[in-house]
């Protein structure tokens, strides 16, 4: 298939080892960000943070928290371009909810008057929320759906991609509790460009399941 998009996603790989001389413009960086501040998310809750570390002295913190464990998670850290830390609310209320809803109607999205009727969604918030407030499950997922974005977005920019779950979330969380303000980071997204010579990923195949293995047609 010719296709842009799926020539964009056909080449696209984890990458294993970036290439520390390249850095992220910052017209492609700033693509970037406002891509991901237009995910999607269930009920346009977007009950997400995102802590973007560029600096020396922020990638120094971050280098601290592999102290303990997956360092071999570590050198990306120092390479790459960035370091994207995905963070969730774990408790994420009707209070919460209230700001999307008043954004919405700054935006034109909703309708003044209708600001009662668009708390009808919350709902679904409130179902996925246990007897102690807690929201993490639900949120953490839509988390998921802004890194899968992201990683389509990065691959139409042609920029490589590291997704972490191998961090301490402890020391990260730690670490970086100013800055997440409460929110949960369990994963973090490397971004930067691939190291020809080093970097094995980048020569090997790329290889999934079979079509008819996964779509099912009815």
């Amino acid at each position: 298939m010719t296709d842009q998009i799926l020539q964009d996603l056909g080449t696209r790989h984890t990458v294993k080892k970036y290439d520390a001389t390249r850095k992220i413009s910052k017209a492609d960086l700033d693509v970037f960000l406002e891509a991901l501040r237009l995910s999607p998310s269930s009920i346009n809750s977007q009950p997400w943070r995102f802590v973007v570390i560029g600096s020396d002295a922020a990638r120094a913190r971050m280098n601290s928290t592999f102290a303990n464990k997956f360092q071999f998670n570590q050198p990306h850290i120092l390479d790459a371009s960035h370091i994207i830390l995905f963070a969730y609310d774990p408790h994420y209320t009707r209070d919460d909810f209230a700001k999307i809803v008043d954004k919405g109607i700054k935006d034109g999205r909703v309708k003044p008057q209708d600001r009662d009727k668009a708390f009808g969604s919350f709902a679904f918030a409130e179902l996925n929320t246990d007897a102690d407030g807690f929201t993490g499950h639900w949120t953490k997922a839509q988390l998921y759906i802004a890194m899968g974005n992201a990683l389509h977005t990065l691959a139409r920019l042609k920029i490589g991609a590291t997704p972490l779950e191998g961090i301490d979330t402890d020391l990260v969380n730690e670490e970086f509790k100013s800055e997440l303000g409460g929110y949960r980071c369990d994963v973090a997204l490397a971004i930067g460009y691939s190291d020809a010579e080093e970097d094995f990923n980048a020569k090997l195949p790329k290889s999934r399941r079979n079509p008819e293995d996964i779509f099912v047609h009815i």
